[in-house]
């Protein structure tokens, strides 16, 4: 872990994307504090631009409500979502993708059969249907987009566990009479974690565009402030005010961005082939 660390810190724009998602997830943890009314209070007249007023740095919306204070409060809506759909996603794919690559056989074709029913309906119209069917809240966005999400995981588990399942120490756990699930769990998975964890980081900015724009349509949680919300608010009166759909597009930009670049880090610290200065595989 500490040589991945080293590795990571040695990539320019790994450490870019970790600067910008370590002030997101400060924005996200602390921001309320500095603004601990409700981000939709009216504190002001509508359309009020940036930078007029003392303490209304991004001006109001439409409805005189302080962007700023929804963009702090929708930091952490955006990022709560996003990881923890990821993590679902992981839940679900990780142990279907490894059962089908050790086991292989009739339980490989049913489980890849079930995989791709999946993956035959676009993601976000799927997404759409989940949260429609379930009333738009922050748990149904958070299960449509797990839903949505997981097929890509567990077909790459299955191909790691594939080229791994014929390895010497695996044989050698077989030999000993380990039972299926400890040589899954403890030989197998634990070496093919490395490309999982850079899946999960871009999982992550995918889940966060997903949210951002099942809000802009109208189906994320009304109670609360989300960044994709405030750029459909405001859609239609970005003539007139660009604002407050400009910051909220930047902030999601930001985070995006912030996590491929991470991906992109962790891609070259934990692939041997790609890592500069590191053993060839």
């Amino acid at each position: 872990m500490k040589q991945v660390w080293r590795m990571l810190v040695r990539n320019p724009s790994g450490m870019i994307g970790l600067a910008i998602l370590t002030i997101a997830v400060a924005v996200a943890v602390f921001g309320p504090l500095l603004f601990p009314t409700s981000p939709w209070r009216m504190v002001q007249r509508p359309f009020l631009p940036p930078l007029t007023m003392p303490g209304l740095p991004l001006g109001t919306d439409a409805l005189g409500r302080d962007v700023m204070a929804g963009i702090i409060y929708g930091a952490r809506v955006s990022l709560l979502v996003g990881l923890i759909s990821t993590l679902a996603s992981l839940a679900i794919g990780i142990p279907l993708g490894a059962v089908a690559g050790y086991f292989g056989g009739k339980i490989d074709d049913a489980l890849m059969r079930f995989t791709e029913f999946f993956q035959t309906v676009p993601s976000f119209a799927l997404a759409i249907v989940l949260v429609a069917i379930m009333q738009p809240s922050i748990v149904s966005m958070v299960a449509a987009i797990a839903v949505v999400s997981w097929p890509p995981v567990a077909r790459l588990v299955r191909g790691e566990v594939l080229s791994l399942r014929t390895r010497e120490y695996v044989q050698a756990a077989v030999v000993t009479g380990q039972t299926n699930w400890w040589i899954i769990w403890r030989e197998i998975l634990p070496n093919a974690l490395s490309p999982v964890i850079v899946l999960a980081s871009l999982m992550v900015a995918t889940a966060i565009l997903l949210e951002s724009s099942l809000s802009f349509l109208g189906l994320g949680d009304p109670n609360l402030m989300s960044w994709g919300y405030m750029v459909g608010a405001g859609r239609t009166v970005i003539r007139q005010a660009w604002w407050i759909t400009v910051f909220p597009g930047i902030a999601i930009l930001l985070s995006v961005l912030a996590l491929n670049l991470i991906g992109e880090g962790l891609n070259d610290a934990l692939n041997p082939r790609l890592a500069k200065g590191g053993r060839r595989a």
